[in-house]
């Protein structure tokens, strides 16, 4: 119990959030593997101040405006207040407050500070004894976290679309609150939009069919749940909406719903293996939301609603882990999530192994393994990109001080973090893992966590302080230093051998006709051309286009790894279908490094980059935008 109440007593201040002049303390392990247990209890992305006065509930009420691209209307935030406490900082970002007031509309002063471009500006509001404040704001036309979209990019071609992303602190542009994931706060919300469009969010839909008001149609959300502010999500166009199962369906434009009900059919038995795995589903309802191409992820986790990128429908169901990932952040990220960015792997490594097991509940242990060998890959090569094994961004629990919390969004926290947590299941036994891991979550539902409240908790109820345990596993080493542990469990899938073999022979000079690839997974396709060297001619390229048709594939991932290669040789014959993948969708996964790769080929490629980014850049979202713009060094 005492181990349980220090982990508590951590987590309590992971919660606590300020941003300028505080600083970070990190957690330096020892060479003896002993720790100095100074937990990094601040975010130093969010102005807030939480022990001061604390955001618990938002209440929304905005207007949709489309020919000015902006939301207008209210936050009324309802605020736990320290003794002593005169004011509330908020983030903010971009946004024009109009006035502020408490809850029977007395003006209260407030003051915008000096900010930057990554955090926004602090918005402080003196309170005067008000628990509760009206915040009567607009947001601008280029809030990062809303994307507006014409008529023109969207399926339909006939009504504009909006859609928010908000982590990881981009809310704050469209939102007035504490936006850090350590200060869950419950929500409501009632957005009007013009009459022939729907709205969409992240809580429960309390008025499916809107309701009649002045300027088109009222609808009413509610999220009854703290949850992260990063997690408070909308969407608003020509939407409609198929179930799959009883507590599962899908929405898209109605040009995509039957494609989209097609691929995701098994949705609702996703969810039960979920279930089976660590316990039950806490949130509802568990919808997916179909989105025009220009999102940026493949996925949001959204509660109630994920957000999915059209790049995951291949016909064929192939890429369907996707799904599995966001709904696993049900579990891991949504109901437990990262207290600061920092451990942004809590999030995202928890949610890459428990994908995994989802898709060998689902599929079997052979396709879990491919795709564990396959983020094997992507580990390795996300730890080159960080500067190698010595890299301090190469280790889990990152310091992101004076960064933006998106450079921590790499494979490391995703694959990395999974290999950890597939090295403590080989130690302690899947049942025992698995007991834990549903025990986990039982305990912290709800509640932010640090790798310091991790580690704790593993020691009173994983490891029961069998330090001798601990210390051949190699937490620490694991969590705050740089570089892959020699215990890394590296799961490997024994059909790989084969394509690997056919990659082999193709490069030393075989046909393309004799590569036996009859009933290859998309995994096995994707591995093959993964592993074949770097350097190819062009002949051998052209066979290989002929024999599978990969610059025409619909397959996004076939199609990125067939584009990295072609691109990396400099074939022609690839240009004009990586213009049309790059100009036909904009997630970053896919978009950054084929541009990245154009820009490596010099005089060849470097031209060829930026036309086809001055044409595409308009129809990316603003994380897109932001992570080509510093590839190409784009001016404009």
């Amino acid at each position: 119990m005492k181990k349980l109440r220090l982990a508590a007593s951590i987590l309590a201040l992971a919660a606590l959030s300020a941003c300028g002049t505080a600083k970070n303390e990190n957690m330096a392990a020892s060479q003896d593997g002993s720790v100095a247990m100074k937990e990094q209890g601040v975010d130093t992305h969010s102005f807030a101040k939480p022990e001061e006065a604390r955001v618990k509930h938002v209440a929304l009420d905005l207007a949709v405006d489309f020919e000015e691209k902006v939301l207008r209307g209210t936050a009324t935030l309802d605020l736990e207040l320290a003794p002593d406490a005169k004011r509330v900082i908020l983030d903010s970002k971009g946004l024009t407050i109009r006035r502020v007031t408490d809850a029977a509309g007395n003006t209260l002063a407030y003051s915008q500070g000096k900010g930057d471009p990554v955090h926004g500006q602090p918005l402080s509001v003196i309170l005067n004894g008000a628990k509760r404040i009206v915040v009567h704001y607009v947001t601008s036309p280029g809030a990062p976290a809303l994307q507006w979209l014409s008529p023109e990019q969207t399926a339909g071609k006939q009504y504009p679309y909006l859609f928010s992303q908000g982590q990881a602190i981009l809310n704050r542009s469209w939102i007035p609150t504490q936006d850090s994931p350590g200060i869950r706060q419950t929500w409501e919300a009632s957005i009007t939009v013009p009459e022939e469009l729907k709205a969409v969010m992240s809580g429960e839909m309390l008025t499916p069919e809107g309701e009649e008001s002045d300027g088109g149609r009222t609808f009413r959300f509610r999220m009854d749940k703290p949850v992260a502010p990063y997690l408070i999500a909308i969407a608003v166009g020509d939407l409609a909406f198929k179930p799959l199962g009883p507590r599962t369906g899908v929405w898209s434009e109605p040009a995509m719903l039957d494609k989209s009900a097609y691929e995701f059919a098994d949705l609702e038995k996703f969810v039960a293996a979920a279930e089976k795995l660590y316990g039950p589903y806490r949130w509802g309802r568990y919808d997916l939301l179909v989105l025009p191409p220009s999102f940026p992820f493949g996925g949001m986790e959204n509660p109630r609603l994920t957000f999915v990128t059209p790049t995951a429908i291949a016909g064929d169901r192939s890429l369907v882990s996707l799904i599995a990932h966001e709904l696993a952040h049900s579990w891991s990220g949504n109901l437990v999530t990262n207290a600061n960015w920092n451990d942004f792997w809590l999030n995202e490594g928890f949610t890459t192994y428990f994908e995994n097991r989802i898709m060998e509940e689902m599929e079997g242990k052979e396709r879990a393994a491919m795709l564990a060998d396959l983020g094997w890959s992507d580990m390795e090569k996300a730890i080159a990109a960080a500067g190698g094994l010595e890299a301090p961004d190469s280790q889990l629990h990152l310091n992101l001080d004076g960064r933006d919390p998106d450079d921590g969004m790499s494979d490391i926290a995703y694959e990395k973090g999974a290999v950890f947590l597939r090295t403590i299941e080989r130690a302690v036994g899947r049942p025992a893992w698995d007991a834990y891991l549903r025990s986990y979550f039982d305990r912290f539902a709800f509640k932010p966590q640090t790798s310091a409240g991790f580690i704790e908790d593993m020691r009173a109820n994983l490891f029961k302080d069998d330090k001798a345990l601990e210390d051949k596993i190699g937490v620490m080493r694991w969590i705050y230093q740089p570089g892959l542990p020699d215990n890394a469990v590296h799961v490997q899938s024994s059909r790989f051998a084969a394509v690997d073999a056919a990659a082999r022979a193709f490069a030393a000079g075989g046909k393309a006709s004799d590569i036996r690839a009859d009933g290859w997974t998309t995994q096995e396709r994707v591995r093959f051309l993964n592993a074949l060297p770097r350097k190819l001619s062009q002949d051998q390229l052209a066979a290989l286009d002929v024999r599978w048709k990969l610059s025409d594939t619909g397959n996004s991932e076939v199609r990125f790894a067939w584009l990295m290669l072609a691109l990396g040789n400099r074939f022609d014959p690839a240009v004009p279908s990586a213009e049309q993948f790059l100009t036909s969708m904009g997630r970053r996964k896919f978009v950054d490094p084929l541009f990245a790769t154009l820009k490596a080929q010099g005089d060849w490629g470097l031209p060829i980059a930026r036309r086809i980014y001055a044409k595409a850049r308009p129809l990316y979202h603003s994380v897109t935008v932001g992570a080509v713009d510093k590839t190409l060094d784009w001016q404009g």
